[in-house]
């Protein structure tokens, strides 16, 4: 029979791979404190993984890309469905529109609880294009009515990004939470010493979605420039196009690069701390993250960065300490970091070291869900006494 009484907390996200990849660790936490965890997004390929785990998922109707009046509707209205049946204790909603449609549901259902993680401002705040322009608005006025709603606490993962939300009056500053980033598995993510497999030519990795909002552009133009220039080594990209974001890079450019040759594309890496593990240098130029998960990893196994000087990046990144941070945008200069590092061995090394250290003493993943939990008992959600457990 059902325990009535049982805490139940439902972990909200436009993507079963943002869960899988980003959450995990979270919701393993939860079950440990014997909460009921109950995780909801659209269908994907990672939705087995979840179900593997253990955990019950929900199918959520949500369309990444849409604008339509309509279709927005029938998401709140689904959300709100899911969140009347199930009654959770909280609802913790990831991506801007399951944080705006899902905080909309959970007062119409009324879920008492909720907790809002702003992950980044994403493509509608980052981009110059019309549509993006247009919508910015609409969207801060949600913002605005929702982020400060009483039974609402928002997490943050960088400074940089709650500085912007408090300017605007977009959020209540006694009820937000700065928590940098979801944390890094140090065990999976750890040095690894010299293998046979080593390529005889220094490696630079870029690993993230192929989006132009990760600076995949200027990435490619600083291998052109480095292999003009006689730099020998090779540079990866390993990732995979997302049709859901709007700056999700084409299939068309995707095919000039292959026939070019100046990159390598490997496509999508099932196991990532492989590909860093063979490389001299991480690079991400993104133009603005909450905190970019690839740099914490590739800083975990003791390598050196390459990223812009943009929030979320900083939040990794000491210039000179651990790796450089160089403008957006700027592919020459970010050519001339990657450049500095390849010549310089030692330089790679201490830096590696120092970019260990740094992760080993603010993000490891453990930590980070703690405080996420400890984030739950401020909102009513009482947990276990035992808050050091973790499930191993």
């Amino acid at each position: 029979m059902e325990n009535k009484n049982r805490l139940k907390i439902l972990l909200v996200a436009n993507t079963g791979w943002y869960l899988y990849n980003f959450r995990l660790p979270l919701a393993r936490f939860l079950r440990l404190q014997g909460i009921e965890v109950v995780l909801v997004s659209p269908w994907d390929a990672y939705v087995e993984r979840l179900q593997a785990e253990g955990f019950r998922w929900i199918q959520l109707r949500l369309s990444r890309r849409s604008v339509n009046p309509l279709v927005e509707l029938l998401t709140i209205a689904h959300l709100t469905y899911i969140y009347f049946r199930e009654k959770p204790s909280a609802v913790h909603h990831f991506t801007i529109k399951c944080v705006l449609y899902g905080t909309i549901g959970a007062k119409l259902s009324g879920t008492r609880a909720v907790v809002d993680a702003v992950t980044g401002l994403g493509y509608i705040f980052i981009s110059t294009e019309w549509k993006a322009r247009i919508l910015q608005p609409i969207i801060r006025f949600l913002y605005r009515q929702i982020l400060t709603a009483r039974r609402v606490r928002v997490v943050f993962q960088n400074m940089d990004d709650l500085q912007a939300f408090a300017d605007r009056k977009l959020i209540v500053p006694d009820r937000t939470v700065l928590i940098r980033s979801s944390g890094v598995d140090l065990k999976r993510f750890s040095p690894r010493p010299s293998h046979p497999d080593t390529p005889p030519a220094p490696v630079v990795l870029f690993a993230a979605r192929l989006l132009v909002d990760k600076g995949l552009i200027e990435y490619v133009e600083a291998a052109r420039i480095l292999k003009t220039k006689g730099v020998r080594a090779t540079f990866q990209i390993a990732g995979v196009p997302d049709p859901g974001n709007p700056s999700s890079i084409s299939e068309t450019t995707l095919e000039r690069w292959r026939r070019e040759g100046a990159v390598d594309l490997l496509g999508y890496a099932e196991k990532v701390e492989n590909l860093i593990a063979l490389s001299t240098v991480v690079v991400l130029p993104s133009y603005r993250e909450g905190v970019p998960r690839i740099l914490l990893e590739a800083a975990a196994m003791g390598k050196p960065l390459v990223a812009t000087d943009v929030p979320g990046c900083r939040e990794v990144v000491i210039p000179g300490k651990n790796g450089f941070l160089v403008p957006v945008k700027n592919a020459r200069l970010l050519a001339n970091a990657i450049e500095v590092l390849l010549k310089d061995p030692d330089l790679c090394k201490a830096m590696g070291d120092a970019g260990r250290e740094k992760v080993l003493r603010e993000f490891d993943d453990q930590d980070v869900v703690r405080r996420t939990a400890k984030v739950y008992e401020v909102i009513g959600v009482m947990l276990s006494s035992d808050m050091a457990a973790t499930e191993q």
